[in-house]
């Protein structure tokens, strides 16, 4: 803690040092010519590389180092117009700007007008991602920020979505979509996330009630978008736990982005519970390529190669829990070892060809590969004590009572190769007043898999039976699987302007399974009104979602495969308000969204970590209704915040189950979904220390109630356990050398760098000890003990990210 606190005086002195000049900022907003705001239109201030976009309502901010400058504003189908400006230093200035048609590509912008305005998504603020102190360093943890959005792990990128699990949840990039492994236990074995943050330009999240373009998944879409850079620049960034090399290059008729990345959070894992020799290495390396044949006709080219390795020697482990009257804990000494290897290579390939202004073709193409396996042969011996929690005293830590004795032992030789092939076609075209979309799709999925482990307690006779002959295991799995699952999809939507306030979105998507041999059909609306004063939005949706068999669904604890398995589907509805108002000096933005879903048809499972073990042959109907709310602006100036709140119920009925209990059965009916987490709170807050624009602090604030959870081989309505509400701080502390507001900058980073950031991080800065998953053990008196698994403590860390200047 003094570590700390001396870190942190010695920050807050050399702010004292920075002499800064205000920035000039220009807000306002970007209409038509029937006075209705504008999205997506680039504002650019020329010769100082600062670009922005406006949102949904037109609105935009941008800033200026120097007091005379000139300011473009452009979007496809209108006439750009440019602007210029003598202000005085730290001016605060208002400009609206009206935009004239540009006939000749008046049509091809309305459709992507149409669908940015009918489109149930938050734009995610990719500018925030350097600043946020993120321990696992992966884009999608952003989205644990957002509203309808759960987590409990800060090691993974998995996230639920309004009591969905991490397997309803859509990715796409460039139209691609992306597949997560299987095999994944927990935080630890898991490295770097398909999408690399310093490659995105644009991105989406819907939380439900997205567009039939999307595809068939119960829970969450997240849309990336690599495209082509505004200037050509190498990033550099490197900190304790990763690095990662960038450039983006801009051609005449093409444009390259590459990345490649490291990560080893080991000394952030050699602070858990369990002791021992850490080794976890992971790297990918991505690359985009897209060359325009013509003004009509384009090729772009995307490809992956991530691979991981997670190693661990155990040696040992203590770890205490219990109630103030009543403290335990728990001794482990290891032997054996862990070694998991993940490999994905991933191709896609996409012509894109306009023949007219209003109309677009895509022909997507791609391929991925994914080898897991897993390797572990761990036996632990154990001791269980009740410990003396006097608080004064010698016998503070004195063992009062031994509650077990013995040795676990767990086995596992896995092997699983996941091939994807899917092919796509899809068309956008306008009509007057119309949008008309839609595609076909091909996947092909092949799974071969080989499951071979196992696990035993032995007790001295306390746990299990004492059997001096033989040696009971548990959980035995030792089955081969391959499968081919083949998927055929078609969509169609209609974007159509009911009146210069009113949109209205009628979509269908048609699915049909080579496993399941159901033809699904899934409806689709969304209604977008804005009224006159185009600061409010308000959005209904309504449609059915049907997520057919998956690999991971039809696989049950023993690994047998349920082949007869049906699709699971969803009924879903909400309604939406968003406003944009002024207050406290600055614009800020509130949404708002109420659902409802109702399923027919589930396939349960229990959550072991970041395992999701599926009751393969089981089926339930079940619920989740709630609300999310979210304000963000710049409380500080030049510097954007969020808060944000959800508030949620999940359950499920199982059908069919039932227990004796006196002679009487007894059907549990609803029961929590192990992801029914009532209450999300988050904040990522910034601002600037002693007022100085070079020097700020960035703290990312995270609260979700308790879980339900219980054994993973008891039946379901037997989780009355919960896992404790998870609660996480995590703060830093940045100097930006070159910030265009400073007077004085080191010549040499000058003359170099566009721009040279230096982060200080302290992650889980209250160091609270979250609970992820635990370990079920029984005492001498058959009393069965969760002991926790704890996440991550304390950690800091340093991050340096620059950005090389181009030489000519």
């Amino acid at each position: 803690m003094l570590k700390f606190r001396l870190i942190v005086f010695f920050l807050v002195i050399g702010c004292s040092l920075a002499v800064a000049q205000p920035l000039v900022r220009i807000s306002g907003i970007v209409y038509n010519e029937e006075k209705l705001p504008l999205s997506h239109v680039t504002v650019i201030v020329l010769g100082q590389l600062e670009s922005t976009i406006t949102d949904e309502f037109g609105v935009y901010t941008i800033y200026s180092k120097s007091r005379t400058f000139s300011i473009k504003y452009s979007l496809l189908g209108y006439q750009p117009q440019t602007l210029k400006f003598n202000e005085r230093s730290g001016a605060r200035i208002m400009q609206h700007v009206t935009l004239a048609a540009n006939i000749n590509e008046l049509e091809q912008v309305n459709i992507t007008n149409k669908q940015n305005q009918l489109s149930n998504t938050t734009t995610i603020n990719i500018a925030d991602i350097a600043s946020m102190p993120l321990v696992s360093g992966n884009f999608e943890t952003m989205l644990k920020t957002l509203p309808g959005v759960s987590t409990n792990n800060e090691l993974s990128a998995q996230y639920s979505v309004r009591g969905g699990n991490f397997d309803e949840n859509l990715i796409y990039i460039n139209d691609v979509e992306i597949n997560r492994p299987v095999l994944i236990r927990n935080g630890q074995q898991e490295g770097l996330s398909f999408i690399n943050a310093e490659l995105v330009t644009k991105a989406k999240f819907s939380a439900g009630g997205f567009e039939a373009k999307y595809g068939d998944k119960l829970s969450s879409v997240l849309d990336i978008s690599y495209d082509k850079p505004d200037s050509s620049q190498t990033i550099l960034s490197t900190s304790l736990l990763n690095t990662s090399l960038t450039t983006k290059r801009n051609f005449k008729k093409s444009f390259l982005l590459a990345g490649l990345r490291y990560k080893n959070n080991s000394s952030v894992l050699i602070k858990q519970d369990e002791k021992g020799s850490y080794n976890p290495n992971f790297a990918d390396a991505q690359v985009m390529y897209q060359y325009n044949l013509s003004p009509k006709f384009s090729i772009s080219f995307l490809g992956n190669f991530n691979l991981g390795q997670f190693k661990l020697v155990p040696t040992n482990r203590e770890t205490q829990f219990g109630t103030l009257s009543t403290t335990l804990r728990l001794n482990v000494d290891y032997t054996g070892q862990e070694i998991d290897d993940y490999q994905t290579l991933g191709t896609a390939i996409t012509a894109t060809y306009s023949p007219k202004p209003n109309q677009v073709i895509k022909f997507i193409n791609s391929y991925f590969n994914t080898i897991e396996r897993e390797r572990f042969d761990i036996n632990g011996s154990y001791v269980f004590d009740e410990i003396d929690n006097a608080f004064s005293g010698e016998n503070f830590g004195v063992i009062s009572k031994n509650r077990g004795i013995g040795s676990y032992y767990n086995y596992a030789r896995n092997n699983l190769n996941t091939q994807v092939f899917a092919s796509e076609i899809k068309v956008d075209q306008n009509f007057d007043s119309h949008v008309f979309s839609w595609g076909l799709k091909f996947d092909k999925y092949r799974y071969d898999d080989r499951l071979s482990e196992y696990n035993y307690t032995d007790s001295a006779g306390f746990i299990l039976p004492n059997n001096s002959r033989n040696i009971v295991l548990q959980n035995v799995i030792n089955v081969e699987n391959n499968i081919d699952i083949n998927n055929y999809s078609a969509y169609i939507q209609d974007s159509y302007s009911l009146s210069d306030y009113a949109e209205l979105q009628l979509g269908a998507r048609a699915t049909y399974s080579s496993l399941s041999k159901q033809l699904l059909i899934s409806p689709r609306m969304l209604i977008a009104y804005r009224p006159n004063s185009n600061n409010k939005i308000l959005r209904f949706t309504a449609g059915v979602y049907k997520q057919p068999p998956s690999y991971r669904t039809i696989r049950d604890f023993s690994g047998i495969l349920n082949i007869n398995q049906k699709a699971q589907s969803s009924y879903n509805a909400s309604v939406g308000y968003d406003y944009a108002f002024d207050a406290f000096g600055t614009r800020l933005k509130f949404t708002s969204e109420a659902y409802f879903k109702y399923s027919d048809r589930l396939i349960p499972y229990k959550i072991d970590n970041l395992r999701i073990k599926y009751l393969a042959n089981e089926i339930s109907r079940g619920y989740a209704y709630g609300a999310d709310f979210s304000i963000g602006g710049e409380f500080v100036k030049d510097l954007v915040s969020y808060f944000r709140m959800s508030v949620m119920r999940a359950n499920e009925d199982i059908i069919g189950d039932s227990y004796i209990q006196n002679g009487i059965i007894i059907y549990p009916g609803y029961l929590k979904r192990p992801t029914d987490q009532r209450l999300n709170f988050s904040i990522f807050f910034q601002d600037k220390l002693l007022n100085s624009p070079t020097y700020k602090v960035h703290l990312n604030a995270l609260y979700g109630s308790r879980l339900p959870i219980g054994p993973s081989q008891t039946p379901r309505y037997l989780d009355k356990f919960y896992i404790p509400s998870y609660k996480r701080v995590d703060i830093g502390f940045s100097k930006d050398f070159l910030d265009d507001a400073a007077l004085h900058k080191p010549k040499f980073l000058d003359k170099n760098f566009n721009s040279v950031i230096l982060f200080f991080e302290v992650f889980n800065m209250l160091n609270i000890n979250n609970t992820v998953s635990y370990l079920w053990l029984k005492d001498v008196d058959n009393v069965q003990y969760a002991i926790p698994n704890y996440l991550t403590g304390r950690q800091f860390n340093l991050k340096l990210i620059v950005k090389l200047k181009n030489k000519p």
